[in-house]
């Protein structure tokens, strides 16, 4: 994938209608290159695991994206369950079924809230990262000197980024479930009068293996998305270090608002039946 670096126009725009015009042409444009990134991406992911080069990029993107995260996607996560039991076993007392709290707690975090958090910790704390790194880069013309080497920047620059976001998202979503769910049963049974053994009790009965896997998916969904997103801007940066950080701004506001989308397409998808 060669990265365009010459405006799309050049002139300013005579009036409002062709303003709004070529903002529809650039938008529409920078979907089309991102799922072109997306797609060579992906291509160029079973390659990660063969080079040593790119398995060492990998390991560090992991690392960052993991480890470095923990701190953040534990408090979030922890708190994210403590509301939830607070909110739903308030909501609950007024009819007198706080035996379903845990329940509610465990499908809430586990269908939705535990990929959302999770979408929206790294987009926030790696997503931002990626494209401030890569657009630096671009300014600074090492991007392009990749390209003149013959070596395409997509293969050494996204896939290892893109790798590790695809392979973590989905863990560090299912321990922000956990934690949220430890939190909502500590609420549970010293604010709420529940029982901590019913709670986790209850939590466990209401969830199924389906329920389970869409949230995993979501999760690696949201992380392919962040990284795409991410990795684009990076390489659509113009103008210094003024452009560093309108791209890092683009990049997290593309992705919370695609993390939402995408999650309501896909609980669409696997909850409610199609009528034709």
């Amino acid at each position: 994938m060669n990265i365009t670096r010459e405006p799309l126009y050049d002139d300013e725009p005579r009036g409002l209608l062709q303003a709004l015009g070529r903002h529809l042409v650039g938008y529409l444009s920078r979907v089309g290159q991102s799922g072109r990134l997306m797609v060579e991406a992906l291509g160029y992911m079973p390659g990660v695991f063969v080079r040593s080069s790119a398995r060492r990029t990998m390991w560090r993107q992991l690392y960052s994206t993991g480890i470095r995260t923990l701190p953040v996607i534990t408090v979030v996560g922890l708190f994210t369950g403590m509301i939830l039991g607070l909110q739903v076993g308030l909501a609950l007392r007024r009819f007198n079924q706080e035996m379903y709290l845990g329940g509610a707690v465990m499908l809430t975090l586990i269908r939705e809230m535990g990929p959302f958090v999770t979408g929206i910790c790294l987009s926030a704390c790696v997503g931002s990262a990626m494209a401030a790194e890569l657009g630096t880069m671009t300014v600074n013309d090492e991007v392009a000197a990749l390209e003149i080497m013959a070596i395409p920047p997509v293969r050494y620059l996204v896939a290892p980024r893109l790798t590790a976001l695809v392979l973590m998202s989905p863990v560090l979503a299912f321990y922000a479930c956990v934690l949220g769910v430890m939190g909502g049963g500590l609420v549970a049974s010293t604010q709420l009068n529940v029982d901590f053994q019913q709670f986790m009790a209850g939590a466990m009965s209401f969830a199924t293996t389906k329920d389970l896997f869409v949230g995993l998916f979501k999760a690696t969904v949201f992380g392919l998305v962040i990284g795409t997103v991410s990795c684009h801007e990076g390489f659509c940066t113009r103008l210094g270090a003024v452009g560093v950080g309108r791209a890092t701004q683009r990049s997290v506001i593309m992705s919370f608002l695609l993390i939402l989308l995408f999650g309501y397409m896909i609980t669409r998808l696997f909850y409610i039946e199609f009528i034709f």
